[in-house]
C-alpha cells in the first residue's frame, strides 16, 4: 500500500509545474506589472492551485526573486560572458553588445515591457536585483573597458564612459519597448534584430554625416 502524500504536496510532474509557474509569473509581470499580479491569477494561468505557488516558492517575494534568478539573470549573464570573452577595442565591444542585446530582445518579447515596468521606472520591483546582480557584471564592467580605452587613446576623450553605457542600453532597449508605438507611426520600420543592430551601429560609428564618394 502506497504511503499517502503530505497535505499540499504536489504529485506528478513537479519540475514541470514549477517551470509553468515561473513562465506564468513572467508573462503576468511583463503584461500587468508585479504589484498587479496576484498569486491566484498566476496559478490559474499555470493551471495549478494557488497552494502550489506557496509550496514551490513560499511567498510572492520569493517567486519574484526566482523569476529574476532563473529567467532574467541567465540572459544578461550570457551577454556579459560574451563581452568578457571578446574584450577587444571599444567598437568591437559595442558591436557585440548591440547585436547580442537585439537578438535577446527579439527572442524574448516579454523582456522589454518587463524592463520598462520593473527595472527602468522608479519603484520597479526588480530594480534592486538588477543593480546588485547584473550591474557589476555588465554595465559596470563595460564602463571599465571604456575607461581603459580612453586611457589608451582608443576612445573619444569627450565621451563619458558611464553615460556611454546608459546611451547604449537606451538605444537598444527603447525601440523594442516602444515597438507598437513605432509601428503605429512608422508602419514600415524594420524591427528585426539585424535591421536594428545595423541602424544603431551606423549611428554610433558614423553619426549623421553622409558619406561622400571621392
Amino acid at each position: 500500500m502506497s504511503k499517502p502524500r503530505s497535505p499540499g504536496r504536489p504529485a506528478g510532474d513537479a519540475q514541470a509545474q514549477r517551470e509553468r509557474l515561473l513562465d506564468a509569473a513572467l508573462d503576468s509581470f511583463a503584461a500587468a506589472g508585479i504589484s498587479a499580479s496576484s498569486l491566484r491569477s498566476i496559478a490559474d494561468q499555470a493551471g495549478v492551485t494557488p497552494a502550489l505557488v506557496n509550496y514551490y516558492f513560499g511567498n510572492k517575494q520569493k517567486l519574484v526573486e526566482a523569476v529574476f534568478e532563473e529567467r532574467l539573470q541567465p540572459l544578461f549573464s550570457a551577454v556579459a560572458e560574451q563581452l568578457q570573452a571578446s574584450a577587444e577595442g571599444p567598437l568591437q565591444l559595442v558591436t557585440i553588445l548591440v547585436s547580442n542585446l537585439n537578438q535577446l530582445l527579439v527572442r524574448h518579447p516579454w523582456l522589454p515591457p518587463l524592463w520598462v515596468r520593473e527595472i527602468l521606472c522608479e519603484g520597479g520591483l526588480l530594480r534592486d536585483l538588477w543593480i546588485s546582480r547584473i550591474g557589476p557584471i555588465l554595465p559596470a564592467r563595460l564602463a571599465e573597458h571604456f575607461v581603459a580605452a580612453q586611457d589608451q587613446q582608443a576612445l573619444n576623450p569627450d565621451i563619458n564612459p558611464h553615460l556611454l553605457v546608459v546611451s547604449l542600453f537606451g538605444m537598444v532597449m527603447l525601440p523594442h519597448a516602444a515597438a507598437s508605438l513605432l509601428k503605429g507611426v512608422f508602419p514600415d520600420v524594420g524591427m528585426d534584430h539585424t535591421a536594428l543592430s545595423k541602424h544603431t551601429l551606423a549611428l554610433l560609428e558614423r553619426g549623421l554625416e553622409a558619406s561622400h564618394a571621392h
